[in-house]
């Protein structure tokens, strides 16, 4: 079993409303700089994107009624990550989480570094969906 941190943001507006404006591949560059420092490209085996350490491949959970928005990233070693996120009810908005494993190769300071750019993407995607 890998470590793992779950980091989450409260955004006032309907779960649901806000899962189907997010949920959509080419929405991740406008907030997600850890997964995306480039527009999305398409292909017959995911989306091609240039990220933090070099190009990388993502495979997105199709769209669901559950607020679902997990991803598989395919560096470009070849080894693939996986990324749980969530839009979950929060009363009269909605929770926005996603879970952070720590991967084998990673020392704490890495680690950190990935947790502290999560936090900072989660409240980038706060400011691009208002309130």
């Amino acid at each position: 079993m890998l470590p793992s941190r779950t980091f989450s943001v409260s955004i006032d507006r309907d779960w649901q409303a806000l899962y189907d404006r997010i949920w959509r591949p080419e929405f991740f560059p406008k907030w997600a700089s850890g997964l995306a420092q480039s527009e999305l490209r398409q292909d017959k085996r995911g989306w091609l994107t240039d990220g933090a350490e070099g190009p990388v491949r993502i495979r997105f959970t199709p769209h669901n009624d559950h607020g679902v928005m997990d991803h598989w990233v395919e560096l470009e070693d070849g080894s693939e990550v996986y990324v749980p996120l969530r839009v979950i009810q929060n009363g009269r908005g909605a929770e926005v989480m996603l879970t952070l494993f720590r991967q084998p190769d990673m020392d704490d300071e890495r680690f950190s570094a990935d947790a502290k750019w999560v936090v900072r993407d989660l409240k980038r995607l706060k400011e691009v969906v208002g309130r």
